[in-house]
């Protein structure tokens, strides 16, 4: 059984309605929860790219990249689940494993399988939710990784933002 179902949540694919590239965090994070995520990349056998500045870099330990001095160049992870889709991390603190998808590759049934997927993988390795909200809109998630129940569920109405009934 899916975590969602694409015509209960068809509106949270909706760039007009989430932004073009709807925000995904994971609050209240250590340098070892990046860690974590990097691990899970590899182990997953995920396509991914590192790169500081926009020039490739191997990817180091999150330590390191998360140790680097203020006004250091920008460090993204840039990881495709499957081909096709693209989560792009972008490693600014320790505090929140932060990234953006893109709701164009994630239509039909399958782009909400390939993303509810996703997020459990990276909320189980954390034991932490993973929140998805409307792009810029960061307190206001509406489908997550709960990790009390193991499973994506629907947070908030994408078309009212209040809880589901």
């Amino acid at each position: 059984m899916p975590d969602l179902l694409w015509d209960d949540v068809q509106d949270l694919f909706d760039p007009h309605l989430m932004g073009s590239l709807p925000d995904v965090c994971v609050p209240g994070t250590t340098v070892e929860d990046w860690q974590a995520v990097f691990d899970l990349v590899r182990a997953r056998g995920w396509a991914w790219t590192y790169a500081e500045g926009g020039a490739a870099a191997r990817l180091p330990r999150a330590a390191e990249v998360l140790a680097r001095q203020e006004g250091a160049k920008t460090a993204t992870l840039r990881v495709s689940p499957v081909p096709g889709v693209l989560a792009i991390f972008r490693l600014f603190s320790a505090g929140e494993v932060g990234f953006d998808v893109d709701p164009r590759e994630l239509q039909g049934q399958r782009g909400v399988d390939v993303l509810c997927a996703f997020l459990r993988a990276i909320g189980r390795r954390l034991r932490k939710p993973v929140l998805l909200s409307p792009e810029g809109d960061h307190g206001n998630p509406v489908p997550g990784f709960d990790p009390a129940v193991g499973r994506v569920v629907l947070l908030a109405d994408p078309r009212s933002g209040r809880q589901p009934t």
